[in-house]
């Protein structure tokens, strides 16, 4: 699997602020306009999501400093979540930047400054300095269904706002960062990826962003990955306001499980998905609680946890050093047990 930036790609390997941003961008078709009857319906949609977004998506220039002290150069794509100014785009685009530079649909090329960058989740926020800018929405990636329509828009190899379509192949896929971090609920698309189109947003038929575009697998067609729009706003907060992410660690990794109907019943759960672990890191709080691999964590104290996303929220700003009850599911048994996560280390 390869980063998407213009950096030489490093290896990795595939396994597995705003409080809210504002309304969409106000971009639309004309409603007189002679050619949409030109256009069928799966036209249509693309080309109106695309007007929709393509106005907050930005071209970013990056230099770093390389070894010996020379300057090394980079590109990635980013987009602009917020009117006044702040941007996401991916860590391993912009981290360790020296600079930065953002240039916007209209032409306008602008500095751009590093609020904060997560490796650990392959995110990062870019704050620059201009007026007049459109702003693209998150939407909640909780929501979406394999066979939908994905729309890639970014930079590859420094073509700007160029847009590849394609369907959502897969949901809840799992990778490790740069860190070496599993990523869990990542989407898979065969919406073509780029080496430049890292940080730049995948987006639905309504023009909301799902996903940060992220990697792809090499020599391989038509498998590519982003980052879950839902994780995307959860580290964008924390960044633009703490400039770091402070998470709870458990030790485990895991992925989404629908629970058979008659599960449900039998423990009268109040939802029908839980968070399956598929592994269990050795000395983890996980571990030391006798969390195993294959129990299905429901809830954790008061909180249902119907998935990786909901996990995550409650692990992230949260729950540090706190003891907790994991209610989880084993084969018959419902189990509950008392966790104490801790803090994660900041990567480096």
């Amino acid at each position: 699997m390869v980063p998407l930036d213009g950096f030489p790609p490093k290896r990795r390997e595939a396994q597995d602020g705003a409080d809210a941003v504002a309304a969409p961008i106000p971009a639309r078709f004309p409603a007189t306009d002679p050619d949409e009857a030109l256009l069928d319906a799966y036209s249509h949609a693309v080309s109106t999501a695309v007007a929709l977004v393509r106005p907050s998506v930005v071209h970013i220039g990056v230099e770093r400093v390389a070894r010996r002290g020379k300057t090394q150069r980079g590109s990635g794509s980013g987009f602009i979540i917020t009117p006044d100014g702040y941007l996401l785009t991916n860590s391993h685009v912009a981290a360790g930047a020296t600079g930065l530079q953002a240039t916007l649909p209209d032409g306008r090329v602008v500095a751009g400054e590093l609020v904060g960058d997560d490796a650990d989740s392959d995110l990062a926020v870019v704050k620059i300095g201009a007026d007049h800018l459109a702003h693209a929405r998150l939407g909640d990636s909780s929501r979406l269904r394999v066979g939908q329509v994905a729309i890639a828009i970014g930079s590859p190899y420094g073509f700007q706002h160029t847009v590849t379509a394609g369907i959502i192949s897969a949901l809840g896929r799992s990778m490790r960062s740069a860190t070496g971090r599993l990523l869990d609920n990542i989407i898979q698309t065969d919406a073509a990826l780029n080496p430049g189109n890292s940080g730049g947003p995948l987006v639905d038929s309504t023009g909301t962003v799902i996903g940060v575009n992220t990697a792809v697998i090499l020599p391989a067609q038509g498998i590519c990955f982003a980052i879950a729009s839902n994780t995307a706003d959860r580290v964008a907060v924390a960044l633009i306001r703490e400039g770091r992410v402070r998470r709870a660690y458990l030790g485990v990794s895991a992925q989404d499980l629908p629970l058979l109907r008659r599960v449900v019943r039998h423990f009268n759960l109040t939802h029908e998905t839980g968070a399956r672990v598929e592994s269990v890191a050795a000395e983890s709080p996980a571990a030391h609680a006798g969390i195993r691999t294959g129990d299905i964590i429901v809830a954790l104290g008061e909180t249902p946890i119907t998935g990786v996303d909901d996990l995550q929220r409650v692990l992230t700003g949260g729950r540090i050093g706190e003891a907790v009850q994991a209610t989880l599911l084993r084969r018959d048994q419902r189990l509950q047990l008392s966790v104490t996560p801790r803090e994660s280390a900041p990567s480096a």
